[in-house]
């Protein structure tokens, strides 16, 4: 017993954990400014830190205490005839993309998810955004894409936050589509993790340490929502991604 919360205690306040804490805090401000960013961000640097196995449960976890706090307001102001149906089809592929997280190397995914986050980061900082329409059929494509991902990555947010911010409508609206999106999700990410075997008392260690530090992160940047240029803030937003993205590809 003495060894386990020796071993707990060196978690705790090890380096490590410090920039855990460090990731967490910049990942809660960009989530509650924009709507997204505990995953894209998050997932590489816990990965990096902590391993693929080991950090993607955290973050899943994490997750979904955030959405739960933020979904009433989203709820309200989302349009829902678009994002319910890319959150329902994300439900259906999600456990395939379970099934690649405990399948694969880890050392390989946590480079796959390194480099998806640069290439996402990039595209947003390029200004691409898809300007189509936005039919039923696409909608549950970009779905499934979205939950393969967040089973294997722990991040579903790439092609959803492409395929979302395309749209004229203000930004409220967006981020409300976006909090909605990720609260309808975290709900059935976390059951793999559970099943497998991934989440343990050291799992709970991490977020008991770095669950308040995102919660008292996301409250300020939804305050700076309202005070903060978009102009200013997407910039430094898209840095880190590829910033995070890097770490976890090339370290």
């Amino acid at each position: 017993m003495s060894e386990v919360l020796d071993a707990l205690r060196a978690e705790i306040f090890g380096l490590a954990m410090l920039g855990a804490v460090l990731g967490t805090i910049v990942a809660g401000l960009m989530r509650g400014y924009a709507g997204f960013g505990t995953a894209v961000i998050l997932a590489p640097i816990y990965s990096t830190i902590w391993g693929t196995w080991q950090g993607v449960p955290v973050m899943l976890l994490m997750e979904l205490l955030i959405s739960i706090q933020m979904l009433p307001h989203a709820f309200r102001d989302a349009d829902r005839r678009v994002v319910l149906p890319i959150g329902g089809t994300a439900f259906l592929t999600m456990p395939l993309g379970t099934w690649v997280l405990f399948a694969a190397d880890p050392t390989d995914l946590r480079r796959a998810i390194g480099a998806l986050v640069l290439v996402f980061g990039c595209l947003l900082m390029s200004g691409w955004r898809y300007h189509g329409s936005r039919p039923l059929w696409l909608n549950m494509t970009v779905g499934g894409a979205a939950g393969l991902l967040k089973g294997a990555t722990g991040m579903s947010g790439p092609p959803v936050i492409l395929y979302l911010l395309a749209g004229k409508e203000e930004a409220k609206r967006h981020r409300a589509n976006l909090i909605l999106f990720f609260a309808l999700i975290a709900i059935i990410s976390v059951v793999g993790p559970i099943v497998g075997g991934l989440v343990d008392a050291t799992t709970i260690a991490r977020l008991i340490v770095t669950l308040p530090v995102m919660l008292l992160s996301v409250r300020i940047g939804a305050r700076l929502f309202h005070v903060v240029p978009e102009r200013l803030y997407r910039p430094f937003a898209m840095a880190v991604l590829v910033a995070s993205g890097s770490v976890a590809l090339f370290s």
